[in-house]
């Protein structure tokens, strides 16, 4: 297997894994490659940090919700995997190559069947299939993030995350988007559980809604009978 989106130049010297300093981070540009006509992603300064979240598009999050039910991942994190890679751009390609919203090397793209990374269906499929695959092998979402950032061998080599500071941000990265989305899922499960509540409670104290009946009309006929008839409203 070959990383999904690696992006660093060299090794670095091992440090700890940590969240890199705000004032150190790079600035993300996309631009038109103007040989290949395609957008091309360039990023300058610091440790690697990707562009503001940007809320996923309807069809984005429906693929998503399909790839992950159907390999059982955790749809929160592939969207968080997507935030870091591509920010919802299916157009978006790396300095190193790596292509579409999952970020999928070429090489990636082709073990996995993956004719065109550009389009959405195929590549976050893929994407989440490799992500699948890692998870299984390492059996730890950090280091699966990691794996999937830098490549198998190097985790396999370091026998843990790799020391690669990029690496180390990536997964950072991810893992606070991933927190994050679980605990804003789990108020808002926590609020719709109290709105039903609430709405239970309410229809307890109000009873049952009265039961009507047609209004009547009351005369007498010739013969001094009362008639009774249903009034017309």
């Amino acid at each position: 297997m070959v990383a999904a989106s690696p992006m660093r130049a060299a090794d670095p010297p091992a440090s700890p894994l940590l969240t890199p300093p705000a004032e150190t981070a790079k600035v993300s540009v996309v631009r038109v490659d103007r040989r290949t006509g395609k957008l091309v992603r360039t990023v300058s300064g610091g440790a690697f940090q990707p562009a503001a979240s940007t809320p996923p598009p309807a069809h984005i999050r429906e693929l998503v919700e399909k790839s992950a039910k159907a390999h059982n991942v955790d749809p929160l994190l592939v969207q968080s995997v997507i935030q870091v890679e591509s920010n919802y751009n299916h157009f978006a390609v790396s300095p190193k190559g790596a292509e579409g919203l999952m970020q999928l090397m070429p090489g990636t793209a082709r073990m996995l069947g993956v004719s065109n990374s550009f389009d959405p269906a195929e590549n976050i499929e893929a994407g989440v299939k490799y992500l699948r695959y890692l998870q299984n092998v390492y059996q730890d979402d950090r280091l699966a993030l990691a794996a999937y950032n830098a490549g198998p061998k190097a985790v396999d080599r370091y026998k843990g995350a790799p020391p690669y500071a990029e690496t180390q941000d990536y997964v950072n990265q991810v893992g606070q988007r991933y927190q994050t989305a679980k605990q804003m899922q789990a108020v808002r499960l926590e609020s719709e559980k109290a709105a039903a509540q609430a709405a239970a409670i309410a229809t307890e104290v109000q009873g049952p809604a009265e039961e009507k009946h047609p209004k009547l009309e009351q005369s007498i006929d010739q013969n001094g009978r009362l008639v009774l008839r249903t009034a017309q409203e």
